[in-house]
């Protein structure tokens, strides 16, 4: 593998862990809005319930699109 290559596979990847860290960070914020209306020490079943369930639907969502947008990648590259 060229080192040309090596440079573009490294950005490549830190690229992907930056998208997942601010796709946890999406999720934190907007979840935990979301979930708990009133802090405390504990989260209750309900809370937990909904941060489990919030958390899901984000990452099925980005899947979904980061699936669709790499499909069109490949299209319009071919």
């Amino acid at each position: 593998m060229s080192e040309v290559q090596q440079i573009k596979d490294q950005i490549k990847n830190e690229l992907a862990l930056q998208n997942y860290q601010d796709l946890l960070q999406r999720i934190n914020t907007k979840c935990f809005a979301k979930c708990v209306t009133k802090p405390g020490t504990s989260l209750s079943g309900s809370e937990e319930s909904c941060l489990a369930k919030c958390s899901t639907m984000y990452i099925e969502s980005w899947n979904l699109a980061s699936g669709t947008y790499l499909k069109r990648v490949q299209k319009d590259g071919n």
